[in-house]
């Protein structure tokens, strides 16, 4: 069906039908037995048709112009052709160049990579390489194998982590849309990441912050620093003396996730303890404010959640997490009577994102709500105090 012959230094391929000559083209190979290797599979992806499992292994064995040329004979596209690795590899370029520009940081880079990792591990499982065999009903079930690996670690969360894992694979295959590899989109999209399927914040009660104050030790520094910023682990773990500007009493710092600037004023407790800590160490601008108390090494996120849940057993708080310090600032903060612009300026957040998660009526804003209902001046206290003729002047004539 195709013959060999070699031309110059490397072998060729000829595809004939009596006088005619279809397709020919370089093999792109000197030695014989990898021509007749290469023209075998070349034959049964031609009889198998464009469907056929080997057109993306030749194309990444033989010379792009010769391929496209034996391709074409069967209607087999690029498109159908593209495998996970020519996206991946794509993707992953694309994303180094974002890198560069600024566009990205590294740790959204690394939390992408660990993602695309997941599903090349599934894409493997399963046998399948082809995008175009990877369609929704193939996704779903990559889903609940996502699910089951997350909750089977430690540190899982209830499975959370899969609406972000899902965007992510969103991602990827939109660059695959915009770079011509597919024609739509197999993911879909599980909720935004990072939204709390209950709804709303998960402040600490009066009762739980008082008993994790009680019990802090030897977890203090952390304690106050969650307590008075509301930073995000990421960013507590990351924040540097550097940005710790104890004459200004302040703490500035570009939010990891946002990439927002934010400049908060240090609670005097927190001030405190923070220069009690760099009298200790006399640390350098670039070390890290918080260490491990164990190792002595800079905390790292992992470390600091599982710091944080010790302290959280320690003190019979079994579902203290270093978020739920962030909103049971906020919390605090609306309660104390300051408003959504002031609370969205110190957690580095929008305005919307406060009215959704943290100003619904949890407990204690209810409480603050019944103290005014209880002790405020209303319509009928106002009415109690008008003189009789004011009363009597402000009715309409009959």
């Amino acid at each position: 069906m195709i013959s060999i012959r070699k031309r110059s230094e490397t072998y060729h391929a000829d595809f004939a039908k009596g006088k005619e000559h279809p397709a020919r083209g370089s093999l792109g190979t000197r030695n014989k037995d990898a021509a007749r290797r290469l023209v075998h599979l070349l034959e049964i992806a031609l009889l198998e048709g464009p469907t056929s499992s080997h057109w993306p292994e030749l194309s990444k064995l033989m010379p792009r112009r010769t391929f496209l040329r034996f391709a074409s004979l069967v209607g087999a596209t690029e498109t159908q052709l593209a495998t996970w690795n020519d996206l991946l590899e794509a993707f992953k370029a694309h994303m180094a160049q974002r890198v560069k520009l600024g566009n990205l940081s590294q740790n959204t880079v690394d939390r992408y990579n660990h993602t695309l990792k997941e599903f090349e591990i599934f894409l493997a499982e399963q046998g399948m390489s082809a995008l175009r065999d990877i369609r929704k009903p193939f996704v779903e079930s990559f889903k609940v194998w996502r699910i089951t690996r997350i909750k089977s670690k430690k540190h899982s969360r209830g499975g959370s982590g899969l609406s972000l894992d899902i965007a992510i694979l969103h991602r990827a295959f939109s660059f695959a849309i915009e770079n011509e590899m597919i024609e739509k989109n197999p993911v879909r999209l599980e909720g935004r990441p990072g939204e709390n399927p209950e709804g709303g914040a998960e402040p600490f009660s009066p009762e739980e912050l008082s008993l994790l104050r009680k019990y802090a030790e030897p977890d203090l520094l952390e304690f106050l620093l969650l307590r008075w910023t509301g930073l995000r682990g990421s960013d507590a773990v990351k924040l540097t003396w550097s940005e710790v500007h104890l004459s200004r009493k302040e703490i500035e710092r570009i939010t990891q996730k946002r990439r927002k600037r934010v400049i908060l004023p240090i609670h005097s407790e927190l001030l405190f303890a923070l220069e009690l800590e760099h009298d200790r160490r006399h640390p350098e601008p670039t070390d890290r404010v918080l260490l491990n108390p164990a190792t002595g090494k800079p905390m790292t996120r992992p470390r600091l959640y599982e710091r944080i849940q010790s302290m959280g057993r320690r003190a019979g708080v079994p579902t203290a997490t270093p978020h739920r310090f962030r909103d049971t600032l906020a919390v605090d903060m609306l309660t104390r009577g300051a408003n959504p612009y002031d609370v969205a300026k110190m957690l580095g957040d929008t305005i919307e994102t406060v009215e959704k998660y943290y100003m619904p009526f949890v407990k204690e804003l209810r409480e603050r709500v019944r103290n005014i209902l209880e002790t405020g001046v209303g319509l009928e206290e106002l009415a109690q105090k008008t003189p009789e003729h004011l009363k009597m002047t402000s009715k309409k004539p009959s």
